[in-house]
């Protein structure tokens, strides 16, 4: 008798937390826990506008007041990912949003999440194996390849290559890494310096390619598999545009310039405000309304160029990003 009534107080207790709660004005309500890699990082702050925009729209279409509860260190630390995981958890959150760090220390936070009732998305950053319902982003070997084959045309099919990969723990930027080498082998004229990976943090990104440009003069081509250093105005000075090319994921509004000034003729974009905005609507769903959703959801890339930096700003924009500056915003394309 007492294991059986054991049993039931377990049961119920893991329906109250997959269940949506009650706000303080009796309406039901249905919490969203985004725990991005770095609360510091552009990219993830656009996410978080996308994921608040979609629990407004939710919230008005719904009836279920929707809230999204950020939970995102300020640096890139997977154990307090994994952290954060269990907090949202014992905070009582419905479902779980997350772009990993390091896949090997959040994997067992989600898959405990998950036995706890809590369903967990990623996005941006896939733990495949893991007990996660769904993903949400781009082709990360895609992302690679295509930032080594628009180098390769900017620097005529030959040159020595450095990429910059950022995080070596982050599974995302493996798999870009591994796709700009696979990418690299169709140019026997060009040659790849090394990797080089650093903190995700635009000074210290900035400060690695200097130092990787002055210890490896002959470099003229840098596949930037993330674009942190771009978010700084340094590498402007720092390099000749008619001597080193730049070819990088990701497309912000401080990327700009160096669009514009032929430095990085080219950036593949991601489209960071889906990030958010798709995957609160893809677990709204899902966990909310029990739809059958896909495992793997594909998000487009973007060819950035002088050919439509003004519509891209403008994309931007919509997207609440600030810091534009005016003059892409008013080209016509």
């Amino acid at each position: 008798m007492r294991s059986t009534r054991s049993l039931a107080v377990k049961w119920i207790a893991l329906a109250l937390i997959a269940a949506p709660g009650c706000s303080k004005s009796g309406g039901k309500t249905f919490t969203i826990a985004m725990i991005a890699k770095s609360s510091t990082n552009p990219v993830f702050l656009s996410g978080r506008q996308g994921a608040e925009d979609a629990a407004k729209e939710l919230t008005k279409s719904s009836g279920v007041t929707v809230h999204i509860d950020w939970l995102t260190p300020p640096t890139e630390d997977g154990t307090v990912q994994a952290q954060r995981i269990s907090q949202a958890v014992n905070a009582g959150d419905n479902a779980v949003l997350i772009s990993a760090s390091d896949a090997g220390k959040i994997v067992g936070a989600i898959d405990d999440a998950t036995a706890r009732g809590v369903p967990v998305m990623t996005f941006d950053s896939d733990v495949p194996n893991s007990k996660r319902f769904a993903f949400y982003g781009g082709d990360d070997a895609l992302m690679g390849r295509e930032t080594m084959d628009e180098l390769a045309k900017q620097m005529n099919g030959q040159g020595h290559v450095a990429i910059l990969a950022g995080n070596q723990n982050a599974p995302n930027l493996q798999k870009r890494v591994e796709g700009a080498k696979e990418a690299a082998k169709k140019y026997p004229r060009i040659t790849i310096v090394n990797t080089f990976y650093h903190p995700e943090t635009p000074q210290d990104a900035a400060a690695e390619v200097i130092r990787v440009q002055n210890a490896y003069p002959d470099i003229t081509g840098w596949a930037m598999i993330g674009g942190w250093p771009l978010f700084t105005k340094s590498l402007l000075t720092d390099l000749d545009p008619k001597r080193v090319k730049i070819v990088a994921v990701d497309a912000l509004p401080d990327e700009l310039a160096y669009v514009d000034a032929g430095l990085a003729p080219v950036l593949i974009a991601q489209q960071p405000y889906l990030w958010g905005y798709m995957s609160v609507k893809t677990i709204f769903d899902h966990v909310y309304l029990k739809k059958d959703v896909p495992e793997r959801i594909e998000m487009p890339l973007i060819r950035v160029s002088k050919d439509n930096l003004g519509t891209w700003a403008r994309q931007l924009q919509t997207w609440g990003f600030t810091g534009i500056d005016p003059k892409y915003l008013a080209m016509a394309k």
